[in-house]
């Protein structure tokens, strides 16, 4: 399980980064919300130390395991469903378990990127038939499934997104994805539109309501539309150097508590009034960093799980940085994805360092150039 590695193989740059984009998190949330600061810190440095310990982990030892990864993923997101389940703000998505409240569709993000990984591996160079990929579409929708009953819609949307690059890294054929992009858009667009009728139950009231706000914001200034809107305003007033760390100027959107969850879904919006462009650009340039950094590993991995590992978690970070930022600047309907390393969240955070461990295991076994 345990191997020498060399110390110049270590990726130092990408834990740096890490710990850049995790120290602006710690910071923005003892602005947003001080009572949860000494939290969040306590789960960088916990984060930080499982980070390192996976990472001197033989990945290939965890994944021989992944059946049982899989299996035990999916009793943790059945048992979200039954009485164990936690509800909050009218969805099912925590389980508390001995005073220990966790969510388990974040911890699911890390641990089908681990399974898939193993999984295409096993196939080798037959894995781009058929009768391969579609046994890989019914094993996710398992996972997916459980999710969007929770109900969460945004991770479920992430889940997907996920798989996806997960089949690209694990080698799928170009024309196959062309023909299913090709499929797979018009077919979302008719299903958003069957969605949004009035009597249709595919999306809960409050769904369509989001997506509708993004559509004709004025309309739902004043509900739906009410945080994107204060949440663009304080992004734009803090122009280019901010109004300060913790400042008490009353024209402050975060003061004037205009933004509910600003710790959480709205944090970008707390930089950028706080720390202004200089500051955003930094949170974007270090999740840029991030993702460019596993990918830069998954094309040096020794096999394909490796690979799959660290496209993923690249995916992972860029996309879900890319929707929430997307969120607060109300170029997206609201979705509720926390950014990622920044958001309060310590469910999410846990499980981002544990797949960054796996990806600096990664790292540790890649080809010498």
């Amino acid at each position: 399980m345990f191997r020498r590695y060399r110390l110049c193989d270590y990726d130092f740059k990408l834990i740096l980064m890490i710990l850049a984009l995790s120290g602006i998190g710690v910071m923005t949330i003892g602005s947003a919300e001080p009572s949860l600061q000494m939290r969040q810190m306590a789960g960088v440095a916990v984060g930080t130390v499982i980070m390192v310990a996976i990472s001197l982990i033989n990945y290939n030892s965890i994944l021989n395991f992944y059946w049982f990864i899989y299996l035990g993923n999916a009793i943790l997101l059945a048992l979200v469903l039954t009485d164990i389940g936690k509800k909050s703000g009218g969805a099912q998505r925590w389980v508390e378990i001995g005073g220990l409240s966790f969510q388990p569709s974040e911890l699911a993000k890390i641990l089908l990127i681990l399974f898939f990984a193993q999984y295409i591996m096993k196939k080798g160079d037959k894995f781009n038939t058929f009768k391969n990929i579609a046994s890989c579409i019914v094993l996710i929708l398992l996972p997916w499934v459980l999710i969007y009953k929770q109900p969460d819609l945004s991770t479920s949307i992430m889940i997907i997104i996920i798989f996806c690059i997960i089949m690209f890294a694990g080698g799928v054929s170009r024309r196959l994805i062309l023909a299913v992009i090709m499929v797979t858009v018009p077919t979302i667009v008719i299903l958003v539109s069957i969605a949004m009728q009035p009597d249709s139950t595919l999306l809960k009231d409050y769904q369509k309501n989001r997506i509708l706000a993004f559509r004709y914001p004025e309309e739902y200034a004043d509900d739906e539309a009410y945080q994107q809107l204060n949440s663009r305003m304080a992004i734009a007033s803090g122009m280019l150097d901010g109004k300060g760390y913790k400042n008490n100027e009353i024209t402050s959107v975060k003061n004037g508590n205009f933004i509910s969850e600003a710790e959480t879904d709205f944090i970008f919006a707390v930089i950028g009034e706080e720390f202004g462009f200089k500051g955003s650009l930094a949170v974007i340039i270090l999740i840029t960093g991030i993702s460019l950094e596993c990918i830069s590993i998954s094309r040096r991995s020794k096999d394909r799980a490796g690979t799959v590992i660290a496209a993923a978690m690249g995916g992972l970070v860029a996309f879900q940085g890319f929707i929430n930022i997307g969120v607060a600047i109300f170029i997206l309907p609201n979705t509720g994805l926390p950014l990622p390393f920044v958001s309060y969240g310590l469910t999410s955070l846990m499980s981002l360092y544990i797949g960054m461990g796996f990806v600096l295991n990664v790292r540790l076994q890649a080809k010498r150039s």
